[in-house]
């Protein structure tokens, strides 16, 4: 037999696998995809986490409206049996996203603010608040949908 036949049956061995080029491809397209991808994402981590604390502000607004009712005045509603007017949000225990503060309030008014706390500061709606007539700010925008 000469080098160049093979017994009947065989082939030669195909050499498989991926050049440097179809490599770099790849890397490639999924930088781009990952450039693009990933502002997105957080941008949406950054929204759910604002409607988190909006719901809080609506949910300490509606406690605040019953203390209200109840005692006829805001200034005695506290967050908590232990009389915090700041607590943290969310309230599960994980790191604060959002410091909610009860301030000052009288016997007929009261405002209770959401300020962005770490990464979330970078949110185009930071410091959102709400008080006893249901005015919430800052207002909705053409820009982005803060309340």
């Amino acid at each position: 037999m000469s080098k160049t036949s093979f017994p009947q049956g065989r082939r030669p061995y195909k050499v498989v696998g991926f050049t440097l080029i179809e490599l770099m491809v790849t890397v490639a397209v999924v930088a781009i995809l990952a450039a693009i991808a990933y502002p997105s994402y957080t941008s949406q981590v950054r929204k759910s986490k604002r409607a988190a604390a909006k719901a809080e502000l609506v949910e300490y607004a509606q406690r605040a409206e019953r203390h209200h009712t109840l005692n006829n005045s805001y200034s005695s509603f506290t967050f908590a049996e232990s009389g915090a007017t700041t607590i943290a949000s969310p309230r599960d225990g994980s790191k604060a996203i959002y410091q909610v503060t009860f301030n000052a309030p009288t016997a007929n008014t009261f405002t209770i603010t959401a300020a962005p706390q770490g990464d979330q500061a970078k949110d185009p709606c930071a410091t959102m608040s709400v008080n006893q007539a249901g005015v919430k700010s800052p207002a909705n925008t053409s820009a982005q949908e803060c309340w």
